[in-house]
C-alpha cells in the first residue's frame, strides 16, 4: 500500500516567491527573465521612507533637464522617468528589473498554468521566430501547426525575428481569431492558419515509462500547477506499474525555475523530514526556513536527478535538498548557479518592480550562487536538450534517444550506488 500526499500546492507565506534564473519559460511561448510576485506590501514597503538627499536630488535634476534640453532627439517625459526606473532598479543585480503592466501580466500569467491564447512554445532563434512545440489540446495542435515551422507573419504583420512582438500579437480574448502565415520545410509558399484563442492548459510535468517499474518524469518549470500535475502523473505511473515503482529518474535538465513553492513541494513530495531551503534577507519576509513533511510519493524508491547548466533557481532547490539528504543522485552536469530569490512588488500606478530580496542555501548550508551543484555522476560535454516524449506505438524507446536518461535508468538499476551516495559517498564516476 503506497501513501500519496494529499495537500494544495504550499502556502507557507502570503506572497508566491518566484527563483527563476537563467532559461526560459514558455507559458504562451515567451522567454520570462523570472521575478516574483508578492500580494500584500513587503516590510520594506510598510517602512518608514527615508529623504532623497539633496545632492543627489540635485545631481539627478541635472542630467535629466541636460538630456531634456540637449539629447539628439526628443525625449518624452514619461518614457525618460520609465528609462531611468528601468536603469536604477536593472543595475542593482542581473535579476533585479522594473517591469511595466504588460511584463507584469506576464509574469503572472506565467505562474498559472493556462492563459489564453493558441498554444505554442516559440523562441528566436537563427533570425526567425520558430515554433518549438504545439501544446497539446491546443487551437495550434488541432490545426496541424508542428515542431520547427516558423512564423512568418501574424494578422497580416511581419515578425522576422521579434520574439515579444510575436508573443504580443499572440495573445488574445478567448474566441478571438488570430491568423498565421507559417514556412514549413519542403512547402515551397507559406502556409496559412486561421486560429480562434482558447483558454489553453500549460502542463509542466510529462511522464513515461522507463521499463516495467522505472520510471520517467520531466518537469520543465515549476509553475502553480505543477504539484498538482505531478501527483496526477505519479497515480498514472503506479496505475501502469502494479509491481509498483522500483526507481525514477527527474529530469529537470534546462529547467529555470519559477515559483519557489512549487519547488519545495516537489521536494517534499520525495522527503520525509528535514530542512528543504532556507533563505536570508534584510526584511523578516526575506528570512525563512521550508521543511519537509511526512509521506513519499514513490516510498523511498531509488530516485536519480538529470540536471546541466540549465538547471537554475528552483531547480537547484530541488536538486540541493534531495542530494544534501541523500534522497537522491544527481547526474548530468554542473548546474547554473542562482542562489537567489526575486519577490515581484506591485507599484500603486500600475506595472511591478522585480527585486532580489533573499539569499538561499541548501540543506547542508551551502550557497550555490555562482557555482551551481555538482553532480554526484558528472559528465563531460555540454550534453544535449531533453529529448521530447515521442507519441505513438511507433516511436523509439526515451533511452534510445537520449543519452542521459539511459544513464539514469542504468544507475537505478544500480540501486547499490543510491545506498552509498546515502552512506555519505560524495562523487561517483562514470564506470
Amino acid at each position: 500500500m503506497w501513501t500519496q500526499k494529499l495537500r494544495a500546492p504550499r502556502a507557507l507565506r502570503p506572497r508566491t516567491l518566484l527563483t527563476l534564473g537563467a532559461g526560459v519559460i514558455l507559458g504562451f511561448g515567451a522567454a520570462l527573465a523570472g521575478g516574483a510576485l508578492a500580494d500584500r506590501p513587503t516590510e520594506a514597503a510598510r517602512a518608514p521612507q527615508a529623504s532623497l538627499p539633496w545632492q543627489e536630488a540635485s545631481l539627478f535634476a541635472e542630467v535629466y533637464e541636460r538630456i531634456k534640453r540637449d539629447y539628439v532627439d526628443e525625449v518624452d517625459d514619461h518614457a525618460l522617468m520609465e528609462k531611468a526606473m528601468r536603469g536604477m532598479v536593472a543595475a542593482l543585480d542581473p535579476h533585479s528589473a522594473y517591469l511595466d503592466s504588460e511584463e507584469f501580466n506576464e509574469i503572472r500569467l506565467s505562474t498559472m498554468g493556462s492563459y489564453p491564447g493558441v498554444g505554442i512554445e516559440v523562441a528566436a532563434t537563427n533570425g526567425v521566430v520558430r515554433i518549438l512545440k504545439p501544446l497539446e489540446g491546443s487551437p495550434a495542435r488541432a490545426a496541424g501547426i508542428l515542431t520547427g515551422d516558423e512564423i512568418v507573419a501574424i494578422d497580416g504583420v511581419e515578425i522576422g525575428a521579434d520574439l515579444a512582438g510575436a508573443i504580443a500579437r499572440l495573445r488574445g480574448d478567448a474566441g478571438s481569431l488570430v491568423r498565421l502565415s507559417i514556412r514549413r520545410d519542403g512547402a515551397s509558399t507559406p502556409l496559412e492558419f486561421t486560429l480562434r484563442r482558447a483558454e489553453v492548459e500549460v502542463h509542466s510535468v510529462s511522464a513515461t515509462t522507463l521499463e516495467p517499474g522505472y520510471a520517467y518524469v520531466r518537469i520543465s518549470t515549476f509553475s502553480e500547477t505543477t504539484h498538482a500535475d505531478l501527483s496526477k502523473a505519479i497515480l498514472a505511473l503506479k496505475r501502469d506499474n502494479p509491481g509498483g515503482i522500483k526507481g525514477l529518474v527527474l529530469d529537470l535538465r534546462n529547467n529555470p525555475g519559477g515559483v519557489l513553492e512549487s519547488g519545495v513541494a516537489v521536494a517534499d513530495d520525495f522527503l520525509d523530514a528535514g530542512v528543504i531551503v532556507t533563505a536570508d534577507g534584510r526584511t523578516s519576509d526575506a528570512r525563512f526556513e521550508m521543511d519537509a513533511t511526512p509521506g513519499d510519493l514513490i516510498d523511498g524508491a531509488p530516485l536519480v536527478v538529470l540536471v546541466n547548466a540549465g538547471s537554475a533557481s528552483a531547480s537547484e532547490i530541488v536538486a540541493g535538498a534531495l542530494k544534501d539528504h541523500g534522497r537522491a543522485l544527481l547526474i548530468g552536469r554542473r548546474t547554473y548557479g542562482k542562489g537567489s530569490v526575486q519577490t515581484v512588488m506591485p507599484l500603486a500606478h500600475g506595472g511591478a518592480v522585480k527585486l532580489t530580496t533573499s539569499r538561499y542555501f541548501t540543506p547542508s548550508g551551502a550557497s550555490i550562487h555562482g557555482k551551481g551543484l555538482i553532480p554526484d555522476i558528472l559528465e563531460e560535454g555540454a550534453g544535449s536538450a531533453p529529448a521530447e516524449l515521442s507519441e505513438g506505438s511507433d516511436a523509439s524507446p526515451l533511452t534510445a534517444r537520449d543519452a542521459d536518461v539511459r544513464l539514469g535508468l542504468q544507475t537505478l538499476k544500480r540501486e547499490p550506488l543510491i545506498a552509498q551516495r546515502a552512506a555519505g559517498a560524495t562523487r561517483l564516476l562514470v564506470p
